[in-house]
């Protein structure tokens, strides 16, 4: 049973955590409530049995012990007795909502993207509180430390507080404004779960699917072309994963992967929305990335992949999104178009720029170059350099076995 609760615990906590935070309007209180109602399960279920609805279960015993702890509180605070007595006025309405768009966890999406917050804070207080990753995992995400970003987190929720920023998806007419920081949240939750920052496994599927689930509930709230583009994304590069480890867990390379693995259903599904994506104008970035996620979808083979088309993709998309990761992927397609020299040369140029410097697949992808190149000393430290920032385990396995195969 405490398995069973432990697994409960990373597949829904954050829902109910979401769910929380509307009744008790208050992240911190949330929060302890949410520890308080698995404290509460561990120490019953295996007496009672698992309730038919857990979450449901989880909700309200977690909004009992917040009216309970309000009330302890009460003796010393006039203020906290009127809210226990509100919440139980109001905690009488279903926790439970079966319109897929008005999601308790889409509703806290769109007050962490609040414009009153800055989008730093935007990103870092939902990656925390809607997708429950450590301030360490936000940290490497944003390339950031994890002080800073505990800092922000803390501000995002006393801005909340004090502003009173309602925990509401907003009107219709607001939600285009407000559509960038919330895909930005999507896709990172999605990146950590595709290619996770650390631990023995290379990916983390349970976060991998919440964002592609948050990703369908976004594109049946708005159909904008940049939400069609970043769930094809999702689903184009999900599609891929059960091809990505050996039957050792081994990290394989595009080129090293047994295709027939691929999810084609994913890919017709992901190939559809890039479809409808490409359609508006101008074509964004994530349509973009879809796009080419899509080509290299539809090749039969590595040696069949039409690196033309992509790096003319990637020339779209690095004039709308200058960042130092979307040149280094340029980087690498160009190396695989005209060969691994000037391939080489823009990943120095990018490294020299410093802002990649602390990037492991910066420098595994400069190795893999140089490898190509004949360079074996220089590979080998660059190797070793990659080992050095990389904190995944199937990735070190990767990189030690280039070492040794040099």
């Amino acid at each position: 049973m405490r398995e069973a609760i432990e697994a409960l615990y990373r597949s829904d906590s954050r829902r109910v955590l979401a769910t929380l935070i509307r009744l008790l309007g208050d992240f911190d209180l949330a929060e302890e409530a949410l520890h308080e109602a698995f404290v509460t399960a561990i120490a019953e279920w295996p007496q009672r049995g698992r309730p038919d609805n857990p979450r449901a279960w989880l909700v309200s015993a977690g909004r009992f012990r917040a009216i309970d702890a309000l009330r302890r509180r009460a003796r010393f605070n006039a203020a906290a007795a009127e809210l226990a007595r509100e919440f139980d006025d109001e905690f009488a309405a279903a926790v439970e909502d079966d319109d897929p768009v008005d999601d308790d966890q889409l509703r806290l999406i769109f007050t962490c993207c609040h414009p009153a917050l800055s989008p730093d804070a935007q990103l870092a207080l939902t990656l925390r509180e809607v997708c429950g990753l450590t301030t360490e995992e936000i940290a490497r995400a944003f390339l950031s430390t994890a002080p800073t970003v505990a800092q922000r987190i803390v501000r995002a929720k006393n801005k909340i507080r004090e502003t009173r920023i309602p925990y509401q998806v907003p009107a219709r007419e607001q939600l285009p404004a407000r559509l960038e920081s919330v895909l930005r949240v999507i896709y990172l939750l999605f990146s950590e779960g595709y290619a996770a920052s650390e631990g023995d496994s290379l990916t983390r599927n349970e976060l991998s699917a919440e964002a592609i689930r948050l990703g369908r509930m976004l594109v049946t709230l708005l159909p904008e072309p940049e939400a069609l583009g970043l769930l094809a994304l999702m689903l184009l590069h999900e599609a891929r994963r059960p091809a990505r480890t050996s039957a050792l867990g081994e990290l394989l390379l595009l080129d090293e992967q047994d295709r027939s693995l691929w999810d084609r259903a994913a890919i017709a599904a992901g190939g559809a929305l890039v479809e409808r994506a490409l359609a508006a104008r101008p074509v964004g970035p994530y349509a973009l990335q879809a796009a080419i996620a899509a080509v290299h979808s539809e090749a039969a083979s590595a040696a069949d992949t039409d690196w033309r088309q992509i790096v003319a993709l990637y020339d779209l998309l690095i004039a709308d999104d200058a960042s130092p990761v979307i040149a280094l992927n340029r980087a690498a397609a160009l190396a695989m178009r005209d060969g691994p020299g000037p391939g080489l040369a823009l990943i120095d140029a990018i490294l020299a720029a410093g802002e990649l410097r602390d990037y492991a697949l910066a420098h595994s992808a400069r190795a893999e170059l140089l490898r190509r190149l004949g360079e074996t000393e220089a590979a080998r430290a660059a190797y070793r350099q990659a080992l050095a920032l990389t904190r995944l385990d199937p990735e070190r396995r990767f990189l030690e076995r280039r070492l040794a195969e040099l």
